[in-house]
Formats: structure tokens, C-alpha cells, sequence
């Protein structure tokens, strides 16, 4: 198990990855992001099913998971959601915690997940969630992963700052761990990740992006 990164705080709220030098999520209103770019992007929560897959490359301070559990139980939602993310890097439990204080909002949820992150758990069964942590460099964990998700979040650090994250190889593994008709999206609309994912078979579109970025990226297989 990697050495949890100890964040920097912003402003005493919001956490900030020294190794990266990047902000665990956006400096204006994380959750807000969260749901203008990975569900807004993803068709969410319009494709929800039972059994519907969310797997995301950048777990971070948990926030993406809160925000799609709160959508899913918000709407309603019959059965279960799987819920895969990817991390080299987690964060204590202490921050984690500390960072998901920030959304009022989600604290009842966060209160009921905070028993997990202080037992270090890698996994979550509720009757309503499944959640997976695949702890480790994306780049060695992603390809051997046996499932295939119905919408990415692309969350990683910024691609100036974690380039590994968002290689043509990564993101053509992406694709190959995508079901049919699934979906990806990203904060970036870096030219060099929009080429990969469209190298890689998704369809690309750039779209407005959340508060002072310009631009986002939502992908679909065909």
C-alpha cells in the first residue's frame, strides 16, 4: 500500500496534492463540477439501471463518489451501483473526511461512508452500492481489470502536471474496458487526450466546461 499523500489546504478547505501541485478538485464549487462535467457529460441520471458501472481514473477525496450515490438514491434509483475507481495515491482517512466537509450538502452520506475510510476499506457492499478501490498505478491496474464500465469519469490531475494519466495507451485502455454505447468525460479538453480518446474509438465533442473552464470533453463508444 502506497504512503497516503498529505494535502496542502487552500483557503483551509480545499485540499491541495503536493506531488502534483494540483487542487483535489475545482478552487469555485467542487461539487458543482462533479455534476456539470461527469454527470451532465455522462447523460446522468438519465442511463441509470440497475447494475449501472461508474469506474474513474483519479478516486481523490471521494467526492465523485458521493455526488453519484446522492444522484442515484435523489432519483430514485432500483438495485445497485457499481462504482470502480482508480488510485495510485489515496488519501488518509483524516482528509479525506476533512475535504468532504466542505459540501454540507453530502454530509449525511459522507457520515455514513466515514466508517469505511477509517477501516482503510478497499471495497463498500450496501444494498445500494458496490464500490471498488483498485489501489495502484492505473497503467499496470487498468489492463488487467475483468470488467467493463458504462461511463468513465476522467478525474485525474491536471495532464500538465500528471501526464501518466492520460497517455494514448491509458485512454485506449479506457476504450477497451467501455461497454458498448458507454460513455467518458473530463474536466481537460487537453488536444492531446481528446486525440487519444478518438484514436482509441470514443466519439469526441468538446462542450462548455464548469465555471472558468472554457471547455470540457464528453466521450461515447459507438
Amino acid at each position: 500500500m502506497n504512503q497516503p499523500d498529505a494535502p496542502l489546504w487552500r483557503d483551509g478547505d480545499v485540499p491541495v496534492s503536493p506531488r502534483f501541485d494540483d487542487p483535489y478538485y475545482s478552487l469555485e464549487n467542487g461539487l458543482a463540477e462533479t455534476r456539470h462535467t461527469f454527470h451532465a457529460g455522462n447523460d446522468l441520471p438519465a442511463r441509470f439501471r440497475d447494475g449501472f458501472h461508474v469506474a474513474e481514473l483519479g478516486f481523490g477525496t471521494g467526492l465523485n463518489l458521493l455526488a453519484t450515490l446522492a444522484l442515484w438514491r435523489a432519483t430514485g434509483q432500483d438495485g445497485r451501483l457499481v462504482f470502480t475507481s482508480f488510485e495510485a495515491f489515496p488519501l488518509a482517512a483524516p482528509d479525506m473526511l476533512r475535504a468532504q466537509a466542505a459540501f454540507p450538502e453530502l454530509a449525511p452520506l459522507a457520515a455514513e461512508l466515514a466508517p469505511f475510510w477509517q477501516a482503510e476499506a478497499r471495497r463498500i457492499d450496501l444494498p445500494d452500492l458496490a464500490f471498488t478501490l483498485v489501489e495502484g498505478d492505473a497503467r499496470q491496474t487498468l489492463p488487467v481489470w475483468p470488467h467493463r464500465a458504462d461511463a468513465w469519469f476522467l478525474d485525474g490531475f491536471s495532464p500538465a502536471k500528471n501526464p501518466e494519466l492520460w497517455g494514448a495507451d491509458l485512454m485506449a485502455q479506457v476504450a477497451a474496458h467501455t461497454a458498448p454505447g458507454g460513455s467518458a468525460a473530463s474536466y481537460t479538453a487537453a488536444g492531446h487526450v481528446r486525440r487519444a480518446l478518438a484514436e482509441a474509438g470514443f466519439e469526441v465533442t468538446r462542450r462548455p466546461g464548469h465555471g472558468r473552464k472554457r471547455h470540457m470533453t464528453t466521450a461515447r463508444l459507438p
